[in-house]
């Protein structure tokens, strides 16, 4: 025979476990209403010129939104090459070094950084390089959005290497292995899932952004391959679209909104995936 007790702690087990799902349920519900509310207004509008032309003039019905894609493209290329190798050093460095005075200056900045809305990021980034070379332009934006990658990389980096047990580093350094290839051999790879994680959070992070690139990119009608001219991305191009009165532009918008969120979920599936494939055992 169960005792009482014993049935009491049960019972309050299952409804607190039922509880939690009850709640997570509920926060996925307006999620999921705004995706579906998206892919209802923008299905209609993709098809093969949605994607490879440029917008027609106001009034006209159809165009694309190449510039926009491509602009994309191009700006997480930039804030990648300039986020990526700065990110993975900063969050190696934070792991080897975890006490010291420059650490903790560099942890204290990657935190700041991390807390700092992305429209000041974008103000910042218009004063330091949109004046100074006096025009916006591709190479600014990809500043501004490496500044929003930057803190994520360094966290999943650092987060990451201090899992791998200082063991491995040991056995390494015991068979005459140097120390740069221990890490570049031995440290990094075991804590590439991690890695290569925070990378695509950081992808997805800033391809959804638009404050920044209002303040450097700007914008661009056109495909533009230039670094040091403005170039279109999606989120400008949906925030131009969507504010206008043209009925045709805000149709583009939707099917540009749909384009992007599914990109962003893609990215989101795939740093999962990551995570299953290459996790290292230890």
């Amino acid at each position: 025979m169960v005792d009482n007790g014993v049935s009491f702690r049960i019972f309050k087990d299952n409804l607190f476990k039922w509880s939690l799902v009850l709640v997570s349920f509920l926060a996925t519900v307006p999620l999921f209403l705004i995706l579906f509310y998206v892919a209802k207004n923008g299905i209609s509008s993709f098809s093969w010129t949605f994607i490879t032309h440029l917008p027609k003039p106001p009034g006209e019905a159809g165009g694309g939104i190449l510039n926009g894609i491509v602009g994309t493209l191009l700006l997480i290329g930039w804030s990648s090459l300039l986020s990526i190798p700065l990110g993975i050093t900063l969050g190696l460095y934070l792991s080897e070094f975890r006490e010291g005075f420059f650490s903790y200056w560099v942890r204290l900045c990657i935190d700041v950084l991390q807390g700092t809305p992305s429209v000041v990021i974008g103000i910042v980034a218009y004063a330091w390089i949109v004046i100074t070379m006096g025009g916006f332009s591709l190479f600014s934006g990809g500043v501004a959005l490496s500044l929003i990658m930057v803190p994520m990389i360094v966290k999943a980096t650092e987060e990451t290497l201090k899992l791998i047990p200082s063991a491995l580093k040991e056995a390494s350094l015991a068979l005459g292995v140097s120390y740069s290839k221990t890490i570049f051999k031995v440290i990094i790879p075991s804590g590439l899932s991690g890695i290569v994680t925070g990378i695509l959070l950081g992808v997805a992070r800033v391809a959804g952004e638009t404050a920044p690139l209002l303040f450097t990119a700007f914008g661009n009608p056109f495909v533009n391959w230039n670094p040091l001219k403005p170039v279109s991305a999606l989120p400008i191009l949906i925030f131009n679209y969507a504010s206008s009165p043209f009925p045709e532009w805000h149709q583009l918008a939707w099917g540009a909104s749909l384009f992007l969120v599914t990109i962003v979920l893609l990215l989101n599936a795939v740093s999962r995936v990551v995570i299953r494939k290459w996790k290292v055992q230890f």
